[in-house]
């Protein structure tokens, strides 16, 4: 093999294609672009989001309001129901430690054992049915 031998491999040297150079070529007098028109223009290009004149989608939807807060707490929510099971048989517990998280404790169904129960925001009937057994809500 010398260096006046080496060839690229087959069909892997595209040529460019020419264009506007005669009707011989088969890409001449309009050069490709068809007839007249917005498309056989300079800039004859559309802006994204254009419908044909119609207004567009993006103008037609309402305006996101308000903001969402960057520094949003996410709280996890426990049920009253629930934490006799989560206690299961002590006279304290603390919620943030056993879910992994902030625990808001929430209202819905009853407890019957006066338990401390420990947890980073309550609501205003859970606390009331927790001290209504003689039980202590204590906000972390």
């Amino acid at each position: 093999m010398r260096l006046n031998e080496l060839k690229p491999k087959a069909h892997s040297k595209k040529r460019k294609r020419i264009v506007g150079r005669g009707n011989g070529s088969g890409l001449g007098t309009y050069a490709g672009y068809g007839l007249k028109g917005a498309k056989a223009r300079s800039g004859g290009t559309k802006q994204k989001g254009f419908e044909g004149g119609q207004t567009p989608l993006f103008r037609r939807l309402p305006k996101l309001r308000g903001f969402k807060p960057i520094n949003r707490t996410e709280y996890i929510e426990v049920n009253v129901e629930v934490i006799e099971k989560i206690a299961s048989g002590k006279d304290e517990v603390d919620l943030n430690e056993v879910m992994g998280g902030k625990v808001k404790v929430l209202g819905r169904g009853e407890i019957n054992k006066p338990i401390t129960v420990k947890a980073s925001k309550f609501s205003k009937t859970a606390k009331e049915k927790i001290e209504s057994v003689k039980g202590k809500a204590e906000v972390i």
